[in-house]
């Protein structure tokens, strides 16, 4: 059209010059008439490439975290070509996060990508609140569910219309950042001065039971009013492993129905309840335990990997022993996971999907492991072995004991609503521990609530 436009421009000149000349022009041999030179374009300059923003948020446990997960943001934001991402810390343990998560995804506001505890992941996916990625992982190059933990893998593949499982069941809710199994950190220090056993020593020889638990617990706890031998945060998890080492646990086999009111669950319940009332060993239950801890005054802090960036910051000598074995002959320790999920109101998931993937890659795993926040959730030995060198603390088979000893797998409750259990679950646990109802009590009524979270 361009070329089109500049030939009649150039035929009319040649015709109105004759005109003029035509109508008493001075006499003038006219102008030859010249070919219009072609016309010529500049090569286009191709557009910029828009730049995408995504916001993402996981978790942290304290602020040591949040500078682990601030430092991989910045890092990946330099490699990830035509993204644009900012880091967003969420709130600390507690089910406050994932409420808040519900009501931004609801009103438009959550972040892109964001990081959600294993249990959460089915009432998430059946709100519609997360994006099934089953079909942008089927178009990537090199993507296995193989590579990660295949117990994470069961529920981020479990499809609720099919009740399938598994890499062709249609359903992919999000890949997992992390496996952690808890320890306890141990202010060696205390332990010392109080002349109590070592742990690490005691699980070396087999001897790390709910007895010499109890035994160093007592020991530190007679150094003063304000020592305490042990710690433990006011959810689900800290007080889930003394249930499953006593043989009982939250839920049947099935996970279908209510399990708290078994004469396990209640045994372990009720050493725990011992701790807090009848030895006076522990933290006031519902306080935070790690500042204490990390300020001297608790021998055993029990918390997962995540914890460790904080724990480094200590100036007493320190480490972390595995849980003890209780009269189930387990740890009753748990698989913990949480999964990094894309908002199903996103605006960019192909963009988000890839976001997801980095942060899960071997590479930006090792180094959010070699930070101290958590275990690679990709199963390899490599990474097991690259895990134990990444110190302090120097046990850090610990943690690997833990993988190895049966640990429950975290997980969601696609029969029923854990939000839901674990709001009725939690406070009749807490009034136990701190007094105000007795165990027998607590079996007596309990599964009549939690068993009306379930489908029927």
């Amino acid at each position: 059209m361009k070329h089109n436009l500049l030939w009649k421009f150039a035929s009319l000149l040649v015709v109105l010059s004759f005109v003029f000349a035509a109508c008493g022009a001075p006499a003038t041999e006219a102008p030859a008439a010249t070919e219009a030179p072609a016309a010529t374009e500049a090569p286009a300059e191709p557009a910029p490439a828009e730049e995408v923003s995504l916001r993402w948020r996981t978790r942290p446990d304290n602020q040591e975290e949040i500078d682990v997960y601030s430092n991989i943001s910045a890092e990946l934001d330099a490699e990830m070509e035509g993204i644009t991402l900012t880091y967003e810390p969420g709130g600390t343990e507690g089910a406050n996060y994932q409420e808040q998560l519900r009501a931004e995804v609801a009103a438009g506001t959550a972040p892109d990508v964001f990081w959600i505890p294993g249990t959460d992941v089915a009432d998430f996916a059946t709100r519609g609140l997360i994006l099934n990625a089953a079909d942008l992982a089927a178009a990537t190059d090199g993507y296995s569910a193989d590579a990660f933990y295949p117990g994470p893998m069961a529920h981020l593949t479990y499809n609720p219309e099919t009740a399938a499982s598994g890499a062709e069941s249609g359903a992919l809710w999000g890949l997992p950042r992390d496996v952690s199994t808890f320890a306890l950190y141990l202010n060696l220090d205390l332990i010392a001065e109080a002349g109590a056993p070592d742990p690490r020593e005691l699980a070396a020889k087999g001897e790390w039971d709910w007895d010499a638990f109890l035994e160093v617990a007592q020991k530190t706890r007679a150094l003063g009013s304000d020592i305490y031998g042990y710690g433990a945060s006011a959810w689900w998890g800290p007080y889930g492993v003394w249930l499953n080492a006593a043989g009982g646990g939250f839920f049947n086999a099935e996970r279908t129905a209510c399990a708290l009111n078994t004469p396990e669950s209640l045994a372990g319940l009720d050493f725990q309840r011992a701790l807090y009332a009848d030895y006076d060993v522990a933290t006031p239950y519902g306080e935070d335990p790690e500042p204490p801890f990390r300020a001297g005054k608790v021998a055993m802090f029990q918390n997962g990997r995540w914890a460790t960036p904080g724990v480094r910051t200590v100036e007493f000598n320190w480490d972390v022993v595995e849980l003890p074995k209780g009269p189930n002959v387990t740890q009753g320790n748990w698989l913990f996971w949480g999964a990094y999920v894309i908002n199903a109101k996103t605006e960019h998931p192909e963009e988000a999907w890839k976001l997801v993937q980095a942060l899960t890659t071997a590479q930006t795993q090792g180094k959010v492991a070699a930070l101290g926040a958590n275990i690679p959730s990709r199963q390899s030995q490599e990474a097991f072995d690259a895990f134990l060198t990444f110190t302090p603390p120097a046990n850090n088979q610990a943690f690997l004991n833990g993988l190895a000893d049966s640990p429950a797998t975290e997980g969601p409750l696609w029969a029923g609503s854990w939000p839901e259990y674990d709001k009725i679950m939690g406070p009749a646990i807490q009034a136990v521990l701190t007094g105000s109802k007795s165990v027998d009590d607590f079996g007596a009524t309990i599964c009549d609530e939690a068993d009306k979270v379930f489908v029927k």
